[in-house]
Order: C-alpha cells, then sequence, then structure tokens
C-alpha cells in the first residue's frame, strides 16, 4: 500500500498540522480505502484560525486595499485555478467520487468563474448620494463585515468553497473555511494557491475537521466570527443557527430541497425526460437542487416512465476516473447505506422501483420509483441520491399543490409549450429557483437561495453584497 497524502490545515499562510496532532482519513469512494490523512481540528486550531484571520483584517492591507487591487488579485487567483486545474479536479473526484471529466469540465472553470464574477461585481458596485436635504450630504458606503466563517459541503467540494469565499474576499472580508471532512483535500490546496496569487497571509484560512463537538461546532460559534455562511442538510443548519445565535451573528444557509418538476402533456417530452434525468441523476443524485419528484399528467405518464427508465438504465456507472463514466459512486458508505435503506424502505411501503444493476461498492443504480404512496419517506424526506419517484395528475392545480406540498422549497421545474401557463404556474410555486423547459441555467447576479426549510437569506450579486458588507449611512453638515 502506497503512503498516504497528508493534508492540513492552512493558516496564516502555512500548512499546518493540528494542535494535538489528530488525523482522520480520507476515503476514496471508488476503492472505498483510505488515500489521506487529513489534519482534525480541535477548538485551539479553529482559534488559531480565527485569530489570523483577525489580525489580517484589522491590521492587514486586504481591507484597506482599493477594489481595482483586490479584484486584479483575485482574477489572478482564478488563473491560477484553472492553472491547475487537473490537480485540482483529481482532489474532488477522489475525495467524493464525481467523475472526473465533470470536476476537470465543469466544477474547476465554474470555481474560476465565481472568482472573477465577484471581483468584477465588487469592482462595479455603487454607494448611493441621497439628495434633498438643503445643506446636508447624505451617502452610503458599503464596507467590509470582517471574519466570514464559511463552512461547504461536501458534493461540490472546490465549487461551493469559491462560492462562499469568492464574495467575501472580493468585498474585503477575511475568511476562515471549514470543508466537510468527507472532501477535504481541494481546500487547503486552494488557500495554497490563494497566497501563489498575492493574496496575503491570514486571509484565507482552512480548518478540517468534524461538525457537532468539533472544528464545526469552534468556528460558527467562534466570538471573533462575524458572519457565517453555510450550505449543507437541513438539521445540520438548525445547529448552526443556534450557535451562532450566541453572538447575533448573521447567517446565510443554503439547506436542503426536495424539488418538483412538472410535466404537462403539451411538452416536448424527449427533452422533458431527458432534462429531468438529468437533474434526477447528474452528480449520482448529490444535488441539493435535484429534481427528484417528477409530477406527469395522467394522459403521458406511461410514456415518460417508459423514456425515464430506458434513459436511467442507459446511464454508464462506473470508475469516475474513466471518461466514458457518466454516475459514479455516493460519497461514502454511511451515505450509501442512507441511499439503499430508503430504497428498501420505498419498497415495503409498496413502492415499485425501476433500476438497472449497480457495480459491487457504493454505486447505487439510477431508479425510478412508482406507486409510491404520497406520505412515503421516499417522497417527503432528500434521499440525495440517483432516486426519481414519478406521481401522475390531471388538472394544473393538482399539480402545483402537490409540488408545494413539502416542507422544502429551493426548487423547481416546469414542462410545457404554453407560455401563459409557464408563467402562471411558474408564478405560483413555492420554490427560490424554478426552471422552465430546463435546468441548472445559472446567472451568478440572480439571487440564490430557498424557501421554508432550504434555507435563510439570498447570495449571488447585490444580494452577496448585502450580506457580506455592513451598510452604512454617512450625514454630513455642508451648509
Amino acid at each position: 500500500m502506497s503512503a498516504l497524502t497528508r493534508i492540513g490545515h492552512f493558516i496564516g499562510g502555512e500548512v499546518t498540522d493540528s494542535h494535538d496532532g489528530a488525523t482522520m482519513p480520507s476515503v476514496d469512494p471508488t476503492s472505498r480505502a483510505a488515500w489521506a490523512e487529513v489534519a482534525r481540528g480541535s477548538a485551539k486550531d479553529v482559534d488559531r484560525a480565527v485569530t489570523s484571520a483577525r489580525e489580517a483584517f484589522d491590521a492587514g492591507p486586504w481591507p484597506r486595499m482599493t477594489q481595482n487591487e483586490r479584484s486584479a488579485l483575485l482574477h489572478r487567483f482564478a488563473d491560477m485555478l484553472l492553472g491547475h486545474a487537473d490537480e485540482l479536479a483529481l482532489l474532488d473526484t477522489r475525495d467524493m467520487g464525481r467523475p472526473l471529466s465533470l470536476t476537470r469540465a465543469n466544477d474547476v472553470v465554474r470555481s474560476a468563474a465565481n472568482l472573477r464574477f465577484f471581483a468584477d461585481d465588487a469592482r462595479l458596485a455603487a454607494d448611493v448620494s441621497l439628495p434633498g436635504h438643503p445643506g446636508h450630504h447624505i451617502y452610503t458606503r458599503h464596507e467590509p463585515a470582517g471574519v466570514v466563517a464559511a463552512v461547504s459541503p461536501w458534493n461540490f467540494p472546490l465549487m461551493q468553497a469559491t462560492w462562499k469565499i469568492a464574495p467575501a474576499l472580493a468585498y474585503g472580508n477575511t475568511v476562515v473555511l471549514k470543508p466537510a471532512e468527507q472532501s477535504p483535500a481541494s481546500a487547503t490546496r486552494l488557500a495554497e494557491l490563494a497566497v501563489e496569487a498575492g493574496l496575503p497571509p491570514g486571509v484565507l484560512n482552512v480548518v478540517h475537521g468534524t461538525g457537532p463537538a468539533g472544528a464545526g461546532e469552534a468556528l460558527v460559534s467562534h466570538e471573533g466570527v462575524d458572519l457565517v455562511t453555510f450550505t449543507g442538510e437541513t438539521r445540520t443548519g438548525e445547529a448552526v443557527m443556534r450557535a451562532a445565535a450566541d453572538g447575533v451573528r448573521a447567517v446565510s444557509f443554503e439547506l436542503g430541497g426536495k424539488g418538483a418538476s412538472i410535466v404537462f402533456a403539451d411538452a416536448d417530452l424527449d427533452r422533458a425526460v431527458s432534462v429531468a434525468a438529468d437533474a434526477a441523476f447528474s452528480n449520482a443524485g448529490q444535488i441539493c437542487l435535484a429534481g427528484s419528484r417528477l409530477l406527469v399528467e395522467r394522459s403521458v405518464y406511461g410514456r415518460v416512465v417508459d423514456l425515464l427508465v430506458e434513459k436511467a438504465r442507459h446511464l454508464r456507472l462506473g470508475d469516475p476516473r474513466e471518461p466514458r463514466t457518466e454516475v459514479g459512486p455516493l460519497s461514502s458508505q454511511e451515505h450509501h447505506a442512507k441511499v439503499t435503506g430508503h430504497l428498501r424502505r420505498a419498497a415495503g411501503e409498496g413502492a415499485v422501483l425501476l433500476a438497472g444493476q449497480a457495480p459491487d461498492g457504493w454505486w447505487v443504480a439510477p431508479t425510478v420509483v412508482v406507486d409510491a404512496p404520497s406520505d412515503a419517506a421516499i417522497c417527503r424526506e432528500e434521499v440525495f441520491g440517483p432516486v426519481l419517484t414519478v406521481h401522475p395528475f390531471d388538472t394544473e392545480e393538482e399539480a402545483v399543490h402537490a409540488a408545494n406540498a413539502t416542507r422544502y422549497g429551493l426548487s423547481a421545474m416546469v414542462f410545457t409549450s404554453r407560455l401563459a401557463r409557464a408563467h402562471r404556474v411558474a408564478g405560483q410555486l413555492r420554490a427560490g429557483n424554478v426552471w422552465v423547459n430546463c435546468f441548472w441555467v445559472r446567472d451568478l447576479r440572480a439571487p440564490f437561495g430557498g424557501f421554508g426549510r432550504s434555507g435563510i437569506g439570498r447570495e449571488g450579486g447585490g444580494h452577496s453584497r448585502e450580506f457580506f458588507t455592513e451598510a452604512k449611512t454617512v450625514v454630513m453638515d455642508v451648509g
């Protein structure tokens, strides 16, 4: 067995071990063997990282640079990511099993785009002058908020990390990033590249570890943290919110989802099935935005189910390093047990599972579930695997009601050829992101977030500016 790769924290511009020397394994879900030994952080490591970020904010050059200077460094940072794309992509693939073709061509490219977008958005953002008060000049300022605790998930490790750190850095904050313990590798390399690009030490720090009673809990409750941005499971978000409440820290959450897709009989069915299958099975269904519930008008229900099953059974499962692989393994043994447990329970509740064969290991075959009772757990809870439940409906009102019958509200899709219906239904769906005849098309200027238990707040464009800065009004007597 080859020696394990060592992955440390990144604090104050340097890779470092944990204060107590503790480590944890990072397991390759394809081989189901540890490939890296990762520093396991404690409250002392978090305190070191927050202190570094605090010093960099209070006395360092980063918040005091001109916006043009900061933006230029972030563009250089983006260049560094693209220059190390193969390395970064492989780190994410080894950590969580996402096909290498996607981590390379999509995730690294999108991560660089996140940095570039917020570098430019911050540079172009304008404050306002408020005339109409004789003898006084009133204007606004948006100033960096301070030290940001960023807790990112394992399903898109690099891309989700940059979605958080890009706006935080662009608006002049410093950051302590805590990546998911299942996917730590790209975060440390990301921070190293930031310093190589010219960001001052302490501006971006990384601490690895677990959540409850570990580095995650210590970070979001640290008195030196000003803001908390978190992406993850809803129950974890509730715990983070309780921890952040002590100290009245602002929070921005993207949490769970149970997205519904509505297919009307007038839709282009071939396209609807292709898009719905991608929304359900891409990244092995490990997407918060996944369209995991499909509602189909009854007159075309049978045809849609047949097309979906054919599509699902032709998806290529295998080693994520192979170029032809479309579906890799699930991220961990624990997660594999959760998803397969949902399927066994659904079968016990009367559902019919239509799926192909999966290789031995942590793969789950893309599965179409029909005849599941509407109150079955698989129809209500976030499965986070390649599982799509399909249900018939008779009227538009029935479809909208079923789509909204969830505690979540992150995403939804509508497939129809009728323009009036598309606008009408999109307006009635309680979801933060609604796609019509498409999926996952993003504009980083648009608000991103969810209704209900899918999150708190919005990020993207000006919404990120509002969260990552403190707005100030200045009133000056010029009479």
